[in-house]
């Protein structure tokens, strides 16, 4: 009567590595993970360009309306009801935070872009700061002077500030959203931006209140030069975005180089 035996248990040999005569299994490498952390590149997506496309878009369609009748484009009722309301009086803590922000979009506020290019030059970033000065210039120069030619809108009567020719867009409205996107994409940490967007936007509404609250504006004007700001800013981002984030990678290994350097002298 034959029996069937159980061969003998005998170890994987690569489980045993320090196994005499045995030669060790490499282990097979891990796969490649995204890179995290601050030089980790969290450029914009798609939803972000058609979002610039949009607003600005939508900024050239009413500056068209605007410029088929600029005496009473369709908008006027709504505008000159919201003017009423503006009506005053124009004294107060309203008085000096409208005045501030008519500093801050005026030709003297041209300090704020100029520290934040200083900034990103003083930390290696000058491929940003690049991105930030050309996007910042071609956005007022291109995007707003040209739509101001272009309609050529009168103004409010009696505005309480000097301003210059062309209602339509605002300027100051234009550059409040263009430098909020412009912080937001090149200065706030991707993790922080879900609050840096709103708060940027209650910026750029207290900007659009201020050109109204002086007369300096219609409530389209501001309206259209807000989405004209912003689209530009944002359309930029996405086209830029490759450059961008490859700096960004730059700096955070040099940063972690250099923070690397002092340890290993240490040790």
């Amino acid at each position: 009567m034959n029996h069937a035996t159980t061969p003998p248990h005998r170890p994987d040999a690569r489980n045993a590595p320090d196994a005499p005569g045995v030669p060790r299994t490499p282990a097979k490498p891990a796969a490649p993970g995204p890179r995290h952390g601050a030089g980790a590149p969290h450029g914009p997506g798609v939803r972000v360009a058609v979002l610039g496309v949009l607003l600005l878009g939508a900024a050239a369609l009413s500056g068209l309306v605007v410029r088929s009748d600029v005496a009473d484009p369709p908008f006027q009722r709504m505008d000159d009801r919201w003017l009423a309301w503006m009506g005053g009086p124009h004294d107060g803590p309203y008085a000096v935070l409208a005045a501030a922000l008519n500093w801050f979009g005026g030709p003297l506020g041209v300090v704020v872009p100029l520290a934040l290019l200083v900034l990103l030059l003083v930390r290696g970033r000058r491929v940003s700061a690049a991105f930030l000065f050309f996007v910042y210039v071609g956005g007022n120069m291109a995007v707003v002077q040209g739509l101001k030619h272009l309609v050529d809108r009168p103004r409010p009567e009696h505005p309480l500030v000097r301003v210059d020719h062309g209602s339509f867009p605002s300027g100051h409205a234009a550059t409040a959203a263009l430098l909020v996107v412009l912080v937001g994409a090149l200065l706030v940490p991707a993790a922080r931006r879900r609050a840096w967007w709103p708060a940027g936007a209650v910026f750029t509404l207290a900007m659009m209140w201020s050109r109204t609250w002086l007369h300096a504006h219609w409530l389209s004007d501001t309206v259209a030069g807000a989405a004209a700001g912003a689209g530009a800013g944002l359309l930029a981002w996405w086209l830029c975005r490759g450059a961008l984030a490859r700096e960004r990678v730059r700096v955070h290994d040099r940063r972690g180089a250099a923070a690397g350097a002092p340890q290993r002298a240490a040790v």
